[in-house]
């Protein structure tokens, strides 16, 4: 998913440098791999971002306007194209980048009759039922690595990605912290609090961290809650709430709630605010929302 997301002329054209950039080869059982020259377009977030780790960069992408919003790092280089809201791809758009594959997931599994009709697609699935968020990006990373033929760079990336949760964990090991509770506010009187299957569970069980929030969540890892539930956990917790805040000046607004002000977590000021990070990403983001969070947490060691 994308989000629910000025460009610099070039010296050389856009299209000689995707030429140059974008091969990927489509393994084949016992022959070797034919190689094929094309630029690679992403309709999704993660998987566009996944591409950048393998050392690929995407010809054009969907949201591109709301990267910096909602992905942040790593930042997408100059020369990419946007391709228009996820919810309203521009296909006249799309087929002038003659892309050699399209990357998407079965998000946009409606619209995938129409991307076959421009150029191959590699659909891959990280939110579904049955599944955890950051196995399933570590799969897909390698069945896209394996499409494009960038198998080495892909082990290269996630055994440095091993290695930097392990370290995240004896970081945690360390600091010993308090329950947290993640969310996004919906509004001053609604939030979505992460939990579950989803990637920002998954890298808090891998290091170690507890959430304070114990419900199932949906596959997506989150539940839609009142903020009146809040007062039902562990009020020892720290409140963490990710940007961008929306409404922009919900946090003033509560202070008019009683409930709010009530509640221990916030008269004891364990209410944090942190930069956003992608939630429905994948490995790169896992890495970003734990870097962040053990940063922070670290501050009041």
């Amino acid at each position: 998913m994308s989000s629910e997301r000025s460009l610099e002329t070039l010296t050389l054209s856009r299209r000689t440098l995707l030429a140059a950039a974008a091969f990927f080869a489509v393994p084949q059982t016992g022959m070797a791999a034919e190689r094929i020259v094309g630029p690679i377009v992403s309709l999704d977030y993660g998987l566009a971002s996944t591409l950048l780790a393998l050392g690929v960069t995407p010809a054009a992408i969907a949201s591109l306007a709301d990267w910096d919003t909602w992905v942040v790092e790593p930042k997408m280089p100059d020369g990419v194209i946007d391709l228009g809201t996820t919810g309203e791809i521009n296909l006249e758009v799309l087929a002038s980048v003659k892309p050699a594959l399209i990357l998407t997931t079965p998000y946009l599994a409606p619209l995938k009759p129409q991307l076959e009709a421009i150029a191959p697609v590699l659909e891959l699935t990280i939110y579904a039922e049955g599944g955890e968020a950051l196995p399933r990006s570590i799969e897909a990373t390698r069945r896209l690595a394996d499409a494009i033929g960038r198998r080495q760079q892909a082990e290269e990336f996630l055994t440095r990605s091993e290695q930097f949760f392990d370290k995240c964990a004896n970081r945690v090991k360390k600091l010993n912290p308090a329950p947290l509770a993640l969310i996004n506010f919906v509004d001053t009187r609604h939030a979505r609090i992460y939990c579950g299957a989803g990637l920002y569970q998954n890298v808090m069980t891998r290091i170690g961290l507890k959430n304070a929030w114990t419900g199932a969540g949906d596959y997506w890892g989150f539940e839609t809650i009142g903020l009146e539930q809040l007062a039902t956990l562990d009020q020892s917790l720290r409140l963490i709430a990710f940007e961008p805040l929306l409404p922009p000046n919900v946090l003033d607004s509560l202070q008019d709630s009683p409930l709010w002000t009530s509640l221990p977590f916030v008269r004891a000021e364990r209410v944090s605010v942190l930069p956003g990070t992608l939630m429905f990403g994948m490995v790169q983001e896992a890495e970003r929302f734990a870097r962040i969070l053990l940063d922070h947490l670290e501050k009041f060691a």
